[in-house]
């Protein structure tokens, strides 16, 4: 999309955001991932070594006052505008905050619960004890559905979790700790970390699931984390590759795992195609810079790690694709939820957007 045009979709996207705001299309929204869609479940695990963004100067443009949420962005994080694409204010609080006010069932039955985790993996060994894992997720996930129940009774339950909103993000992590050098090492990671996630698949679809929105791993090789470890700065196209085989993997497995699970709808954005056509031409999706962290410092702002106070801050937040060293800006992440519920020629998603997905049912 270009000029004109792509001003035209950002309005109507911004008008339909703004009719479903004041009414949601699904119930509730419950989330399971890593990084990218926690909003401050590890900001309540113990332990020095998990990450948290518990600090300034993540936070500093989130509405309301600057304050650090959890959120490893300035902002918001692509779950809120998952969530407000939906229909609701924000991505529903994380669980274990609202275990800590005791709010879980009345948020559960309401507007969903997010269980997303920094630095959780598919696999329970990455990062082992410094998140929540996906396999723990879903059993976090099971707890809740079973007090709901006892809240609400079982049938409104299944019917509310048949028409909720499932957004999972996870990945990521698995690969940048992986090993494998060798093909045949790739494709025994790809093999296992399937098995493991279509697992989870199967639980939570066991549990009255029926609505996935699949959010897969980005270009990792093109994050400044990685960038910063090439003398050129470029991508790692080797870590690339090994993201775009993980997608694909991705892709075949749930379109042989729908035909099997009666009425599972599901929808899989595909972030590395979102993000390959803004690293090509950055200006034309309005960035200024898609290779250097925001808050940083040293070499593409991605020497010094995590944002810290002590970290330099560029002048204009929304011009850069990165906040830190890994994760987006507040705008990248609007822009890629915009995406997501794209029906448009733009598509990133398959076999449906984001949008059908919720119009489902």
């Amino acid at each position: 999309m270009k000029g004109a045009i792509f001003l035209l979709w950002v309005v109507v996207v911004g008008l339909v955001g703004a009719v479903t705001a004041r009414r949601p299309v699904v119930p509730a929204m419950f989330v399971l991932g890593d990084s990218t869609l926690d909003v401050g479940n590890n900001n309540h695990l113990p332990g020095k070594d998990v990450p948290r963004a518990n600090l300034p100067f993540y936070g500093i443009d989130f509405p309301g006052g600057a304050i650090a949420t959890g959120r490893f962005s300035n902002g918001y994080n692509i779950a809120d505008f998952v969530a407000r694409q939906l229909g609701f204010e924000r991505s529903p609080l994380a669980y274990l905050v609202l275990k800590s006010r005791n709010y879980l069932i009345p948020s559960a039955l309401t507007r969903g619960v997010s269980y997303a985790s920094a630095g959780a993996g598919i696999l329970d060994s990455t990062n082992a004890g410094n998140n929540i894992p996906l396999s723990e997720q879903v059993r976090y996930f099971a707890e809740t559905k079973t007090k709901m129940e006892t809240a609400a009774g079982r049938d409104k339950v299944s019917r509310l979790l048949a028409r909720s909103f499932f957004l999972v993000g996870v990945g990521s992590n698995d690969l940048f700790q992986s090993t494998a050098t060798t093909q045949g090492d790739v494709i025994a990671l790809y093999t296992t970390l399937i098995s493991n996630y279509t697992a989870a698949i199967t639980d939570l679809y066991g549990m009255g699931a029926r609505k996935f929105g699949f959010i897969s791993v980005p270009p990792l090789g093109c994050v400044p984390a990685v960038r910063v470890l090439n003398a050129t700065g470029a991508c790692n196209d080797a870590m690339n590759q090994v993201a775009m085989g993980f997608t694909a993997t991705l892709k075949s497995a749930l379109a042989g795992l729908a035909p099997k699970l009666t009425g599972l709808a599901y929808s899989l954005g595909d972030s590395f195609v979102a993000l390959e056509t803004t690293f090509s031409n950055p200006q034309a999706a309005g960035y200024e810079n898609a290779d250097t962290a925001c808050c940083g410092s040293g070499r593409l702002g991605a020497e010094g790690g995590y944002c810290t106070r002590t970290s330099k801050l560029c002048a204009n937040h929304d011009a850069y694709v990165y906040w830190d060293w890994i994760h987006s800006t507040q705008r990248a992440a609007e822009l890629g939820a915009q995406a997501l519920f794209n029906d448009g020629t733009a598509e990133v998603t398959t076999p449906i957007s984001f949008g059908q997905l919720a119009r489902e049912g």
